[in-house]
């Protein structure tokens, strides 16, 4: 009972900019993602949201990141990532794997706050 009191008062004093997940918007025209390469920090979970402005679908895949997802045409999918180690993990658009290409540069908490 002690534990469940102590876990309750931690997530109170936690603030509530803390336990916002982080959310990414990334958008696909011409069979391009813009912005191609987003950085997030470590050890971080986070939204991507994928808005499809083209009349035909792009399956969204990655092989890094373990993820895969068609995203039709003049929609949008969700995707949730992390948290991730420090590192590069590429993706790609599975139907023009030759233009929609992308990348996630996840870096340090340190280093992502001196980006801002």
């Amino acid at each position: 009972m002690r534990v469940h009191y102590y876990l309750a008062l931690a997530l109170l004093l936690r603030s509530p900019v803390s336990l916002a997940m982080s959310e990414i918007v990334v958008n696909i025209r011409e069979h391009l993602f813009y912005p191609s390469e987003i950085t997030i920090p470590a050890d971080t979970k986070v939204k991507i949201i994928f808005f499809n402005h083209d009349s035909t679908p792009e399956e969204l895949d990655s092989f890094d990141l373990n993820r895969e997802k068609v995203v039709f045409g003049h929609a949008k999918a969700t995707i949730y990532i992390g948290p991730l180690a420090p590192g590069k993990y590429r993706f790609f658009g599975e139907y023009h794997p030759a233009s929609a290409v992308g990348k996630v540069l996840v870096v340090s908490q340190q280093e992502y706050d001196d980006v801002d």
